[in-house]
């Protein structure tokens, strides 16, 4: 068995890696530069986890999901891996111990967001670390053309530079070719470099759209006719619990689930959902990333996207066990016009980006020139509140603010409550027997949690309040003191998205927001929202052909599954007999208007059965008409 088969066995408990994984694994250990570009759920981290660890030194994980990078940090520990994560929201001195870690504890892996890369400090501490690999998660983010641009992202090749005898492998889910390109070049890879493409297809996944006026209603149908668990995706946090509650009333089995729950609510949520004990998790798109459920046999779209890739990414959630699994998108002419709508909303004007900028910097108390490398947490909805601004506008501008590289808006991440013991040993016990008030919680952390002297340690207040046989708030209480005393670092727990600072407070008269820019931001938003809509209101095409022709692919055959090919299977014809029927009939009808019976009759090379299915299918999918009189017509298409 070679080296990375062992090291697949022995971490991850696979005999064997899925197609194209091991090709990656060994492009990376022959030291080529590398882009992996998977569908989700394809298995992307096996990629970068196998060969860091059987290479010798650290593997830099950069990446812009701070959940996902505190997920594979837990999980890489539950193997006995050491793994750390440096997150927004960390103190100085936890970040310092990190480093310290990865520079002299033999760590496997550092996860790191690309905002963190810009930090002198940490460049300073990261050329003393044994990197032997860089890998970039969310790729695309580094492209501008991209449907995720990250400016910090850019920051990866000046890290690269640092190290320029080790491979950097880049993996992202959804890129355009265009895009493809433009990651390669921006994170300078070498010559020779490999790039791994498999295809976006999903053979077990049947994409449907359906235009419905009473979305209710259908779902009901779709739920009730596919059975297993299911996600339903909307873009509105109230909807999550609306949707829900009435699912419960028909007596369904449904929960809700958005980024504005606490941690301990969210988590409870998935688990109930992950253990089938729950069968319907309604979510915003804050739900799916990092959630490895297989069995999920339909995904459900309510509200639409803004665009092809996140559609791609939300609805490749279901059927990952390669089992038969339905993809639905449900939409009405109101979605269609708040798709045009964002074409605005998304896009405010330079002075009203001013405007939030100098009202940010107001509700922090910023001054003039201060406030570059500060984080604070940030409620969205409080500051809209005290300025009057609308959210969704206000949201857009700090996005804009972000793409300037003014600022970096986190995602809300939980953090737990950590302590670090300051005294040595000796220290300890003096304080102890001078404060005996103090003695049984010290000794609960001593006994509880390795480590504490050394390193900052997850503690949970509830768990030290049972052992104290006392109320939670007297331990908060107890810590708090202990803290205040310098005996100990107490970190409490918080759940709260963040802004960080990227530079200094600048007169608005200053800020550096580009019209040409935002412009052609625009401009490529239209472009991707324009082939999402095309997608959902094309009905005479294979819907897998236009996904995979979207993301480059070529040669390609109808999937045979998605609502598009099963109306045509119905009708025993293959595509090239579909198109030419229908043309037929098109002809016909340009001529005349005819009824059903006679334009099967002027049709006499096709089996009747067949012109009559076409003649059907044209019918509901507006092609063709029938007036007062009974006689069909064409659809004018103006």
């Amino acid at each position: 068995m070679s080296l990375i088969h062992q090291v697949l066995a022995q971490y991850f408990g696979y005999n064997q890696f899925r197609p194209l994984q091991e090709d990656i694994v060994h492009s990376v250990m022959e030291g080529y530069d590398t882009l992996a570009l998977l569908p989700t759920g394809g298995g992307k981290s096996i990629c970068f986890q196998v060969p860091a660890l059987a290479k010798d030194g650290l593997c830099l994980v950069i990446s812009p999901l701070i959940a996902l990078m505190k997920d594979q940090e837990e999980q890489l520990k539950e193997k006995g891996i050491r793994a750390a994560a440096i997150v927004s929201g960390m103190k100085k001195s936890e970040v310092e111990i990190v480093l310290g870690n990865c520079i002299y504890g033999d760590y496997k892996f550092l996860y790191v967001s690309p905002e963190r890369l810009a930090s002198d400090y940490f460049q300073e501490q990261l050329i003393k670390m044994p990197v032997s690999m860089i890998a970039v998660d969310e790729a695309h983010c580094i492209s501008q053309w991209g449907y995720d641009f990250r400016p910090p992202y850019l920051e990866i090749a000046n890290i690269r530079e640092m190290f320029p005898n080790i491979p950097i492998m880049a993996l992202t889910a959804s890129a355009t070719t265009e895009v493809r390109d433009d990651i390669c070049n921006r994170l300078k890879f070498k010559p020779g470099y490999k790039v791994f493409t498999k295809s976006f297809g999903r053979s077990n996944l049947s994409y449907v759209v359906r235009h419905e006026d009473n979305k209710y209603d259908r779902m009901m149908r779709i739920l009730n006719t596919i059975p297993g668990t299911s996600i339903i995706y909307v873009r509105n946090r109230k909807k999550t619990q609306d949707i829900a509650n009435w699912l419960l009333s028909q007596r369904v089995k449904a929960d809700f689930y958005h980024a504005g729950l606490d941690f301990q609510t969210r988590t409870e949520k998935q688990n109930r959902w992950m253990k089938n004990d729950i069968r319907v998790i309604v979510s915003t798109n804050a739900f799916g990333m990092g959630i490895n459920k297989p069995d999920v046999r339909s995904v459900i779209h309510l509200d639409l996207p803004d665009d092809l890739e996140s559609y791609y990414q939300e609805a490749g959630r279901a059927g990952r066990d390669e089992k038969p699994a339905y993809a639905v998108v449900l939409y009405n002419n109101n979605d269609l016009a708040e798709l045009e709508r964002k074409k605005i909303t998304n896009f405010p004007e330079v002075d009203e980006i001013k405007t939030v900028y100098q009202a940010l910097n107001n509700y922090l108390q910023i001054p003039l020139e201060t406030g570059e490398g500060q984080t604070y947490e940030f409620d969205l909805l409080q500051f809209c509140a005290n300025y009057k601004q609308d959210p969704v506008k206000t949201y857009n501008c700090l996005k804009i603010l972000e793409l300037a590289d003014y600022l970096t808006l986190s995602e809300s991440l939980f953090l737990p409550s950590r302590i670090k013991i300051l005294l040595k040993n000796i220290e300890l016990y003096a304080f102890q027997v001078e404060r005996k008030e103090y003695e049984p919680i010290l000794k609960v952390l001593l006994r509880s949690y390795g480590g504490i002297f050394d390193d900052y340690v997850r503690v949970s207040e509830t768990e030290i309040a049972r052992r104290l046989e006392c109320d939670r708030k007297v331990v908060i209480d107890l810590l708090l003191k202990l803290n205040k005393f310098g005996i100990l670092n107490y970190l409490p727990s918080t759940d709260q998205p963040r802004i960080t600072f990227n530079c200094n407070r600048e007169d608005i008269k200053y800020l550096r927001i580009s019209k040409e820019y935002l412009e052609d931001r625009k401009n490529r938003f239209v472009v991707r929202a324009d082939a999402f809509k095309n997608f959902i209101t094309n009905n005479h095409q294979c819907r897998s052909i236009m996904i995979l022709s979207y993301f480059g692919e070529e040669n390609l055959t109808r999937c045979g599954t998605c609502d598009y090919c099963r109306e045509l299977n119905k009708m025993e014809l293959n595509e090239i007999e579909f198109e030419n029927l229908k043309e037929s009939i098109i002809n016909h009808l340009e001529k005349e208007s005819v009824s059903p019976h006679e334009l099967v009759k002027q049709i006499q090379t096709i089996h009747p059965d067949k012109v009559t299915a076409v003649i059907q299918w044209m019918l509901e999918n507006g092609y063709i008409k029938t007036d007062a009189g009974g006689q069909l017509t064409l659809v004018s298409k103006e």
